[in-house]
């Protein structure tokens, strides 16, 4: 009798589990993340509030950004944030430029700063995308490292890897190295594989951050249970922020702006409450 009892008991154990584990996937499961810490003050500003005051979760470090130490140091104050290792071969904006870690005279133009673009733009100046460049994969590669191995020195719970503007998607090779370095140094996480869709919280059309409040949390509130994920760029309207442009993208300061104060907003945050929206990061998701 007692093994009958323990049987139907263990029985029951699995069926109430299962259940927990269907109900639980069968709600909703959003991955915010935030780009490019580490290339402005504005931006490392934006993104820890975003986090702490905020919604987002995951952030991507810009290693050769003039603001890295900065970066460095918030990130280790604030350990709780997720952070990914934004590998950059592209330098886009027009008065602010970084340059790569190691010599690689084939990512670079004459001035020795990366390349503005990947592809060409009809925008840019001839020969200035790296997809027209001589780059050789071998000195990417070093490249890669050296920017993954800072980033690991001095932020040791980085937890995953992405390209800066998809270079991957410049050539198969820089896809492949992507993710061979990405095992190799243990930051495999990839959530396209683990079934979360992109979906845009805006339209092109919604620029203020009234129009963009109104329109994620009308996004939010269509949501069907599902992983879900949205990525986009924290900023501050400062001066330092608004000196930082390029060609048909001149309103980056405002823009920006924007995204931070949809991560922080209330309406959006009370939103995520009441549809009971389970926020996770790259490493929660994991």
């Amino acid at each position: 009798m007692k093994s009958v009892r323990l049987l139907f008991g263990i029985v029951a154990f699995l069926i109430f589990s299962g259940q927990i584990m269907s109900q639980s996937d069968s709600g909703i499961i959003l991955l915010i993340r935030g780009d490019d810490i580490g290339s402005s003050h504005a931006a490392n500003v934006a993104c820890i509030e975003s986090y702490k005051n905020g919604i987002m979760q995951s952030v991507e470090l810009m290693v050769p950004g003039p603001w890295y130490p900065e970066a460095v140091r918030l990130l280790n104050e604030n350990p709780g944030l997720d952070v990914g290792v934004h590998l950059v071969v592209t330098s886009e904006w027009n008065d602010v430029k970084w340059r790569p870690l190691t010599c690689c005279p084939s990512l670079v133009d004459k001035d020795g700063y990366f390349y503005p673009t990947i592809w060409p733009r009809a925008d840019f100046p001839a020969g200035t995308a790296l997809k027209d460049a001589p780059w050789k994969i071998e000195e990417i590669e070093k490249e890669f490292r050296a920017q993954i191995e800072m980033a690991k020195k001095h932020i040791p719970h980085v937890s995953h890897l992405n390209c800066h503007m998809g270079c991957e998607g410049c050539a198969p090779e820089i896809a492949t190295l992507l993710e061979k370095l990405a095992v190799e140094y243990d930051l495999d996480i990839n959530i396209d594989e683990m079934g979360y869709k992109y979906i845009p919280f805006w339209n092109r059309n919604d620029t203020t951050a009234e129009q963009r409040i109104k329109a994620t949390i009308a996004t939010l509130g269509k949501l069907q249970p599902g992983r879900y994920w949205f990525i986009d760029h924290p900023g501050m309207n400062t001066p330092e922020m608004q000196a930082i442009w390029h060609k048909g993208y001149e309103n980056v300061a405002a823009d920006r702006d924007a995204v931070t104060r949809v991560f922080t907003s209330r309406e959006v945050k009370d939103c995520i409450k009441s549809h009971n929206i389970k926020l996770v990061s790259y490493k929660s998701a994991k």
